[in-house]
């Protein structure tokens, strides 16, 4: 994070150090961070018309996405995103960044790849006994279209289950794709749960 926004975030009386960080999510350009500083407070998305193809191709890769997860194919999944891709999980529907507030998730493909390790450890407890869970997702809106560069919605509901307790996710997913090799990969995978602010038994161990 810049040091001006440190400062402007913790106040003048605090003395930062600098330090040059070339992982987590704070590495990425800023104009990956909220979608433009979009909000999803209250967001009302828009759609605009593209190739029936090229949408049919956006629909598998968000559905392969659910499916990876639903498997449990965790090291599959890391591998949708583009090298400089992130996964976020705003803690507020009003945040625009993840350098300044604390989110739920923020996490590039490094710190993707230690989790999805770490619970595909055998001895993780998390996943004694392991757990499934089942998205359904709702109709993908093309938002924004421009040469290289999708910008998407889609509602999504996700069912957990863990030692015979269920538990409900719902939200949308936004997402921005870039065209790599023929095909479209996931450069930021924004996650707005309508319950997030909701009181949990235990912590959510993997990515919704």
């Amino acid at each position: 994070m810049p040091e001006d926004r440190v400062r402007q975030a913790l106040g003048t009386g605090v003395v930062i150090e600098p330090v040059q960080s070339l992982t987590g999510a704070e590495s990425i350009a800023p104009d990956h961070q909220g979608r433009g500083r979009e909000s999803a407070a209250g967001y009302l998305p828009g759609s605009v018309e593209v190739d029936r193809g090229l949408l049919r191709d956006v629909e598998v890769l968000l559905t392969r996405q659910a499916l990876m997860l639903d498997a449990r194919r965790w090291l599959a999944w890391i591998d949708l995103f583009t090298d400089d891709g992130v996964y976020w999980m705003p803690a507020m529907p009003e945040q625009t960044d993840w350098a300044s507030e604390p989110s739920i998730f923020a996490e590039d493909r490094d710190l993707m790849e230690i989790r999805a390790n770490r619970l595909l450890h055998p001895n993780a407890w998390s996943q004694a006994a392991p757990w499934a869970t089942h998205h359904l997702l709702g109709i993908t809106l093309v938002e924004h279209a421009e040469g290289d560069r999708l910008a998407t919605y889609t509602p999504f509901q996700m069912m957990e289950l863990r030692r015979d307790r269920i538990r409900h996710f719902g939200g949308s997913y936004r997402h921005v794709l870039h065209r790599q090799d023929g095909g479209w990969k996931i450069r930021l995978q924004r996650v707005d749960l309508f319950n997030a602010q909701a009181s949990y038994d235990y912590v959510i161990q993997a990515w919704v």
